[in-house]
């Protein structure tokens, strides 16, 4: 009960390094059944980056049970959406087993919380300022929102352990749904943030085949917030209708992590942004909570929308890397199963066919129902099995490699449309170059 007791009693206020490994450790000793600790790298400076992970499973990915995760203070001087997720996991942990709905939510997701990205900048941001501070940046003088491998241009920026530490996450984990909290705005900014002809730059809006997703889970956070939804923005120069907006249209940004995300790690992340105000003071951050808490809850629920299932040979064996897509919304980096065989698509309520095609064997279609199925913390179960592949063979696509890869699908266009088949013979193309 003693423990139980200094793992919930979380103040509002700023938890530097110290403080806050202290609390996530507290939490872990509190619920070790519930919560599981690690760090997934170091900082430049050699500080941890620390991941909590909370569900029924905590330690490891359970077959049909989606990945979440949530990482804010990528950019060290914004720092609310540090507090924040702190104190997410208070009410998680604390609402488990009192709450039916936290309660299932718990049970039907793992949810990974990484409170700081940027530990070495929060520490070095001495002095708190609403506005741009050099503790925007790692030790390295880097931005990390820039330093991702770019799917459109060739950016030259040196990959920093911060962000290889969240690379290697990425591929580790069978990521579904994330977040990524910043601010300086108050907004929900979705994929893409870079572009080309192909994705509409031209016309100033840069659509990923998943769009309409992508305006659903922005809306889901900022319909949900005490204000974001308003779209008023920060100052009478700048307004967001509904309180989101498409990346690219906001600016350009090249090397950001939720294309990143998205095309390489097969994860629908949205950028959110938090307070006008970067680094605010902390008597303010008791509103701030009050102004989120629901909205975080919500947007956890989107990562059961659409279909999932396991692609299985005639003998039962998982098929990793089969490809598994929605006809109509090919990815240039096809998505594809897991070493388990498992596959996770996010799509709306709807009619959808969907496509699994094992490589060197015909492709399977199956069209679906797809209803809302978010309250029950359940996306549609859709299983194909290959009753002609053996269990001696096995699929082998390579992983997708880390060059833009929109160059080529521009290049393409000029000839095509691009089709599943068009995109899937580019990514090959371009791995055997």
């Amino acid at each position: 009960l003693c423990l139980i007791s200094v793992a919930a009693a979380l103040e509002f206020k700023y938890h530097h390094a110290e403080e806050l490994e202290e609390y996530l450790k507290g939490v872990h000793t509190a619920y070790p059944s519930l919560t599981h600790l690690h760090s997934i790298g170091r900082s430049v400076e050699g500080r941890d980056l620390w991941v909590l992970v909370l569900g029924r499973f905590p330690t490891h990915h359970k077959i049909g049970i989606p990945e979440f995760k949530y990482v804010a203070n990528m950019h060290g001087d914004e720092t609310v959406g540090r507090e924040m997720l702190l104190h997410l996991i208070d009410f998680l942990v604390t609402s488990y087993g009192r709450d039916p709905v936290i309660t299932r939510l718990l049970n039907n997701t793992r949810i990974h919380i990484m409170p700081t990205m940027n530990p070495d900048g929060f520490e070095a941001t001495k002095v708190p300022d609403c506005y741009y501070t050099r503790g925007r940046y790692n030790k390295n003088g880097e931005d990390l929102n820039r330093n991702f491998p770019d799917a459109f241009e060739n950016n030259s920026a040196s990959i920093q352990p911060e962000t290889r530490a969240v690379m290697n996450w990425i591929k580790n984990e069978t990521f579904v749904l994330s977040a990524n909290l910043h601010g300086g705005a108050l907004v929900a900014s979705y994929t893409f943030d870079n572009g080309n002809p192909v994705t509409g730059s031209l016309n100033g809006y840069s659509r990923s085949p998943d769009d309409d997703v992508f305006i659903h889970l922005a809306r889901t956070y900022s319909s949900n917030h005490a204000s974001m939804y308003k779209g008023m923005g920060c100052d009478n120069r700048q307004t967001f209708p509904e309180g989101i907006t498409n990346g690219y249209s906001w600016y350009q940004l090249e090397g950001g992590m939720q294309d990143y995300n998205y095309v390489w790690g097969q994860c629908f992340e949205i950028t959110l942004e938090l307070s006008c105000c970067k680094y605010p003071p902390a008597d303010q951050l008791e509103k701030f909570w009050r102004d989120n808490k629901v909205a975080l809850i919500e947007y956890i629920k989107q990562v059961h929308l659409g279909v999932k299932g396991q692609v299985t040979d005639k003998n039962g064996n998982p098929i990793p890397n089969a490809i598994v897509e929605a006809k109509g919304r090919p990815h240039v980096c096809p998505y594809r199963t897991n070493e388990h065989g498992e596959y996770f698509l996010l799509l709306l309520p709807g009619t959808h066919v969907i496509n699994a095609t094992v490589p060197g064997f015909k492709s399977m279609m199956k069209t679906v129902e797809i209803p809302d199925n978010t309250g029950n913390f359940s996306a549609l179960k859709q299983d194909f099995s290959f009753s002609e592949v053996s269990d001696q063979i096995r699929s082998r696509v390579p992983s997708c490699p880390k060059i833009p890869l929109y160059q080529e699908l521009a290049r393409a266009s000029a000839a095509a449309k691009p089709t599943v088949h068009i995109m899937v013979t580019i990514l090959m193309t371009i791995m055997l170059v």
